[in-house]
């Protein structure tokens, strides 16, 4: 059983919003903000870049969902997996980190990482400046948003 002010999900968004399709991350915070309104036990943050900051929340939630776009994936193309934490390496660069780093580093600092970490990800068409979304990353963001809902209703479930 959890403490009462344990962290069920957190969910974790990163990129820019003035680089095109890299703004699909905040984007996704943005809906879940307004969808997880009320529910303290769910927390979402979005950042530019995630930073060895986060380790601490991240040691301290019971799940975490980390959200950002793809350069390797078809524009559009949602992808919902498991992330473990990185083998330890003493030269990671701190400046800029993903979620395997991120959950080592948690483990290193604090001794504790979240039960389940996943890791959602929308393939990008570009990160060139600019506002506007990708048409392909548009129509994607209907099945990113069910597939970040039903990963936060089985989180919340395990808990």
């Amino acid at each position: 059983m959890s403490a009462p002010n344990t962290i069920r999900c957190l969910i974790l968004a990163c990129g820019n919003t003035l680089r095109g399709d890299d703004g699909v991350g905040p984007w996704l915070a943005e809906w879940a903000e307004q969808r997880y309104r009320g529910e303290s036990r769910i927390q979402v943050s979005s950042r530019q870049q995630w930073t060895p900051e986060l380790a601490e929340d991240i040691a301290e939630a019971e799940s975490v969902i980390f959200i950002d776009c793809s350069l390797e994936s078809q524009p559009g193309s949602v992808s919902l997996h498991p992330v473990d934490p990185a083998p330890v390496n003493p030269t990671i660069a701190t400046h800029h980190l993903g979620a395997p780093e991120l959950l080592a580093l948690a483990r290193e600092l604090y001794n504790s990482t979240p039960h389940r970490a996943l890791l959602l990800t929308v393939g990008a068409a570009s990160t060139e400046i600019g506002e506007e979304l990708s048409d392909a990353v548009k129509a994607a963001l209907p099945e990113a948003s069910s597939e970040l809902e039903e990963a936060v209703r089985r989180l919340a479930a395990m808990s």
